[in-house]
């Protein structure tokens, strides 16, 4: 049950001047809330960021937006890990479409899941864009 994905002119204009900025090639983008997410293609995301985080600085001024990068993976757990990523997960598997996620400690684990869920739900939501899942738990 992926998702049918369509894109506005504003999406298309941000995909632009962020291929235009940063030499890497988006795959997806969209505004999740107040962010705006850039799914990369694969082995991208060194070109995308910039030396020191430069080119997401400057897309956040230029953009006047908060911005999240995540480099696609085709693999579903390593594409899970890329968009939790800094966070650190000491054990992630997949059991008939539920994604489960093991964090090293209860920081982590606050962090994946988020105020009322939001973090967790918007992972789950940016997942369910490419893959066939039910779910993403945090235990």
């Amino acid at each position: 049950m992926t998702v049918k994905i369509k894109y506005d002119f504003n999406l298309i204009k941000f995909i632009s001047m962020f291929e235009s900025l940063t030499k890497a090639s988006v795959k997806d983008c969209f505004m999740q809330g107040e962010k705006l997410v850039f799914i990369i293609k694969e082995n991208q995301i060194g070109r995308a960021l910039g030396k020191g985080g430069s080119n997401i600085k400057r897309l956040e001024n230029t953009f006047k937006k908060k911005i999240k990068i995540a480099e696609f993976n085709p693999d579903l757990l390593q594409f899970i890990k890329n968009l939790v990523y800094p966070l650190q997960v000491k054990d992630i598997k997949e059991e008939e479409e539920v994604v489960i996620i093991t964090p090293p400690d209860s920081k982590t684990r606050g962090y994946l899941i988020g105020r009322a869920a939001v973090n967790l739900r918007n992972t789950e939501d940016i997942v369910k864009r490419y893959f066939d899942i039910k779910e993403i738990k945090v235990v």
